[in-house]
């Protein structure tokens, strides 16, 4: 059965010995971020890495409040998480899910109606006010307090409080598609926070397509996305935009909720790399077996979880931007201060004593890595729609999601792996990989000694390493300018002749299998 909720996810948790209560009284500045930290970094290198869960009990200066930390901090949590006994086989119920076998008979398409009909058991219901916890308290007007919620400051150089673990949701005003994004909040003051959406995510697309909505021609939308960089500098006074009055833009208002604390696989799917035209709503009820439970917001035309700690209603107006950050990242380096939506909060709904779910980012491994892993495993049968010769991928941890991907592939044709690269920086958010690294089907990228061998050996690297320009994540401190800068592919694949190579190639080492059979059946009594 799914987690109905948090807390059902938290007695789970603790049920299994993977929570740990904390009641020594723990300051959310800073003290919280650095027990978990330390918790997440325990038992680096062995099947219990992770540590545990951490559910601080006693919150200095918030009395009655409870923080939830580290709660997707291992692989044996991801897996209770999900609810499977290996990510591999989420990925594969998921490739099932995108690309079903075309039925060719009639009794094919039979055979398709149970699939379709789970399915449609996935699908978000809405339930009415009186049944959804998160009604159980509202605040609106004056009321709004987000400085009553236990939000922590993770690392002394942030600009502030941050909330981390945000599921953010908007709607597409071209589609109705609603989406749900995770973007950490800078806390302003009691009603606004920043929303860090970076620039090339599904929310931000959103906004850009009210302000595109400002214009009433194409040339006015061209000059809108210019002169405003795609969104991402305000139209102020001193902007010229022919055509478009820019008081409009700048009292133009997105809907924006933002739920705190839901079930596991609900929290999961903010950070799914799903195409846009499907729901996370939907991905959550698949990856649970069961529907999630959606209720109306009070100050905006949105849904949110019913079942949600915390829920936040309000805004963002188009032409308002402020500075946000810096902000200690999961690169282990702070990110500057940089230009952002302001998110206006006109409603904070909550059940009776809410717990408030966070997260620490920093230098790996930290609890981002394991969720980086499901989402790399569950990420491959989205890539295998489009290039199936890719046998697998690793992100390793140190790589930060963003900096490193490793691929196997099939290869078949000369030049190949260069096309493995080109359509992975032509696919969604792998558009931001820095550095690809390919290999052939028979390497193991998991094993990333086995990967450095063969790289370090299999390369001359003028031959071998490609550069090419395009957009990089927001997070690049390292680019030459932001979200724009250059990117690696490294062939690390055998060449071959038809790629210009003469050479002879050398075989790796391996020793027969009958030898390695007769080892095994003596092992034991060599007292090794």
């Amino acid at each position: 059965m799914a987690y109905r909720d948090l807390r059902e996810w938290i007695k789970a948790l603790e049920k299994a010995g993977e929570l740990k209560r904390i009641r020594a009284e723990v300051d959310p500045n800073l003290e919280m971020a650095e027990i978990a930290d330390r918790a997440a970094k325990m038992g680096r290198g062995t099947p219990r890495a992770g540590g545990p869960a951490l559910l601080f009990e006693n919150v200095k200066g918030y009395p009655g409040a409870t923080v939830l930390m580290n709660q997707f901090g291992s692989e044996r949590r991801m897996k209770m998480a999900l609810e499977a006994d290996s990510l591999d086989a989420i990925a594969e119920r998921i490739e099932v899910l995108l690309k079903p076998e075309m039925p060719a008979t009639l009794m094919d398409k039979l055979k398709m109606l149970p699939m379709l009909a789970e399915i449609g058991r996935f699908f978000p219901k809405v339930i009415a006010r009186k049944d959804a916890s998160c009604k159980a308290v509202i605040h609106t007007g004056e009321a709004v307090n987000l400085h009553a919620l236990p939000v922590l400051k993770t690392w002394p150089g942030d600009g502030g409080p941050f909330i981390t673990l945000p599921l953010v949701m908007t709607r597409d005003p071209k589609s109705g598609k609603r989406n749900t994004g995770m973007y950490r909040m800078q806390v302003y003051d009691r009603n606004t926070t920043g929303m860090h959406w970076q620039r090339q995510k599904n929310a931000a697309e959103h906004l850009r397509e009210r302000l595109r909505g400002a214009a009433t021609t194409d040339a006015e939308r061209v000059n809108i996305m210019a002169l405003t960089s795609g969104g991402t500098t305000a139209a102020g006074d001193s902007s010229s935009i022919p055509g478009v009055t820019l008081s409009r833009i700048r009292n133009e208002r997105m809907e924006v909720a933002v739920a705190i604390g839901t079930d596991p696989a609900m929290t999961f799917s903010a950070i799914v790399p799903a195409p846009p035209e499907i729901e996370e709503f939907l991905i959550a009820g698949f990856l649970r077996q069961a529907p999630v439970e959606l209720v109306k917001c009070e100050t905006v035309d949105l849904e949110v979880p019913a079942n949600a700690e915390i829920v936040l209603e309000g805004y963002v107006e188009l032409g308002e931007l402020r500075s946000e950050g810096p902000f200690g990242d999961h690169t282990g380096f702070y990110t500057m201060p940089d230009d952002y939506p302001v998110f206006h909060v006109t409603c904070i709904t909550h059940r009776k004593n809410p717990v408030y779910a966070a997260t620490i980012v920093g230098k790996p491994p930290m609890e981002d890595a394991w969720m980086g892993k499901a989402v790399e495993r569950i990420f491959l049968p989205l890539m295998r729609l489009t290039m199936p010769e890719i046998v697998d991928v690793n992100l390793p941890a140190e790589g930060v999601f963003h900096n490193l991907m490793i691929v196997s592939i099939r290869k078949s044709y000369a030049g190949h792996a260069r096309k493995v690269m080109s359509g992975i920086w032509a696919m969604g958010q792998a558009m931001f990989t820095k550095c690809i690294v390919v290999v052939d089907e028979d390497c193991d990228v998991q094993d990333v000694a086995e990967v450095v061998l063969r790289t370090a050996n299999n390369i001359d690297p003028e031959r071998d390493i490609q550069f090419t320009l395009g957009p990089v994540d927001s997070l690049d401190h390292a680019s030459r300018l932001p979200n724009f800068g250059s990117k690696m592919g490294i062939d690390a694949t055998r060449k071959w002749a038809a790629e210009g190579f003469t050479r002879p190639w050398p075989e790796m080492l391996e020793m027969p299998g009958e030898v390695k059979a007769r080892v095994d059946a003596m092992w034991s009594k060599l007292g090794i």
